[in-house]
């Protein structure tokens, strides 16, 4: 066992030259990610380090922590293009958010045009204490303005791990899933990992995020993968490219 632990590559190592990244927080000062310029600067010229060619970057919009909007990330956006012209360009920055569902997300939803990482896709969270009891109704609503919800890290809300059936009943329900590629060094702890290993030996997982917020997150792109399906990641990481 330790033999293949030994033979496992750096997560790093695992990121393609043309990396395009669907979930991340490298805009400063408007949610839990950077917190300053320098910040900005520093997680995206580490990215762009590790292969990554486009960041699709996703900052929070949660009512009560975080009540961004399609205005204030805008202008944030404009902010870091200001401070770093060739760096932005270089890494081809755009801005979506992570939208946190509950019912102010509902009325969001029914109230303004949402950001999506492209065409009609639209990258959704929820609490890691338990599902919203509107859940589905949520993804259906969803689906009647003509959205395709991307769940965030299905693998990190503990509360399905025992429940395979609840995954199901999410892709069933028209969800897709996007794994945070931290995951796979174990950063969230064991059962995290072993979930998402689960989900990727089932073929559940639809693209990957980086999810990075600050240099700790950064640092472990240097640990060693232990999942045993990295076959089915590097293939689901390659997917990503539809957002190229």
């Amino acid at each position: 066992m330790l033999s293949l632990f030994k033979k496992q590559p750096k997560l790093k190592e695992l990121i393609p030259h043309d990396y395009t990244d669907i979930h991340s927080h490298v805009l400063f000062g408007i949610d839990d990610g950077a917190k300053t310029s320098a910040d900005s600067r520093f997680l995206m010229e580490s990215m762009k380090a590790m292969g990554f060619s486009k960041i699709i970057t996703t900052p929070h919009t949660h009512f009560n922590l975080w009540p961004n909007s399609s205005t204030t990330i805008a202008e944030t956006r404009r902010k870091v293009q200001a401070a770093f012209p060739d760096l932005c360009t270089q890494m081809q920055l755009q801005a979506a958010s992570e939208y946190y569902m509950d019912e102010h997300f509902v009325q969001l939803l029914q109230s303004e045009a949402l950001l999506v990482l492209k065409d009609n896709y639209i990258l959704v969270e929820m609490s890691y204490l338990n599902a919203p009891l509107q859940l589905f109704d949520i993804i259906f609503e969803l689906q009647l303005k003509g959205y395709t919800p991307i769940l965030a890290h299905p693998e990190r809300y503990t509360f399905y791990h025992n429940s395979l059936k609840a995954y199901e009943a999410l892709k069933k329900a028209g969800c897709l899933f996007q794994m945070n590629l931290l995951s796979s060094v174990g950063y969230y702890g064991t059962a995290v990992a072993n979930t998402a290993d689960t989900l990727l030996q089932m073929d559940m997982m639809d693209f990957v995020g980086s999810d990075i917020h600050h240099a700790k997150h950064i640092a472990a792109f240097d640990n060693k993968v232990i999942l045993k399906n990295r076959k089915t990641l590097e293939k689901v990481i390659e997917v990503n490219q539809f957002f190229k």
